[in-house]
């Protein structure tokens, strides 16, 4: 049984296309949902469950991680309750492994399924790298998504992840600022117990930054277009 672990980026996507193209079964494929996905990347998922459903491909299952009571417990909601960034702004990756991997695997261990196309480590699994074996690079993914009428999923990531450039932080606050104003609340919710890490951006606070943007933004006001100098100006 083939199982894909769709993570609604460019590369998953390419995958189940790549497997539709190449007559490769594909049994389920399932999306790990933190509760904080990019809202993009909701979209997409939406969207191209229809291509899925229109060449004949299994539906997108939705898989969410669950506390011992059996109710969905987020990673937002776990960064609140423990006062912490997610584990990568550390440098760990225990937020993927619990909010990914480990709701694909216990989903798969319930089902009893004992072979894979995807991500999830376990004896279990027999772990397939399709897009290496294919020789695809990520020119050939982009390639063949645009040839099958698909928009580009664009990246995929929760929308406070610690490995968000600085441009990214700004879209983020321009087109979704309630998300921004979520993720700013795990920043400061947080505080207490940093030490060596300040904030989201590891080596400083998306709060501080933004501040920080916004007073530059202001300084260029009381020049004129050809008198400025700053760095914030790009024209």
């Amino acid at each position: 049984m083939n199982i894909v672990s769709f993570g609604g980026g460019t590369n998953s996507t390419a995958l189940l296309i790549g497997m539709y193209r190449k007559g490769i079964p594909v049994d389920l494929i399932l999306f790990a949902d933190t509760g904080a996905e990019s809202p993009h990347t909701y979209e997409f998922v939406q969207r191209f469950g229809k291509w899925l459903k229109e060449h004949g491909m299994p539906e997108i299952t939705v898989v969410k991680n669950v506390n011992k009571d059996g109710d969905i417990f987020t990673l937002e909601q776990e960064c609140l309750q423990s006062k912490s960034l997610p584990s990568i702004a550390y440098g760990w990756k225990k937020c993927s492994l619990k909010h990914k991997i480990g709701p694909q695997d216990k989903f798969c261990t319930i089902m009893d399924l004992v072979k894979r196309y995807g991500i999830i480590v376990n004896k279990k699994y027999k772990k397939v790298y399709a897009l290496i074996d294919w020789g695809w690079y990520r020119e050939d993914c982009i390639r063949v998504i645009h040839e099958e009428g698909v928009p580009l999923p664009g990246k995929s990531s929760c929308f406070f992840c610690p490995s968000m450039k600085k441009p990214e932080i700004k879209h983020l606050r321009r087109t979704h600022p309630e998300l921004f104003a979520r993720a700013i609340a795990i920043e400061e919710n947080a505080q207490e117990s940093l030490v060596k890490v300040k904030g989201l951006g590891r080596n400083y606070a998306w709060k501080d930054f933004m501040e920080w943007e916004d007073s530059q933004i202001s300084m260029c006001e009381f020049y004129e277009e050809n008198e400025i100098s700053c760095s914030c100006y790009d024209g």
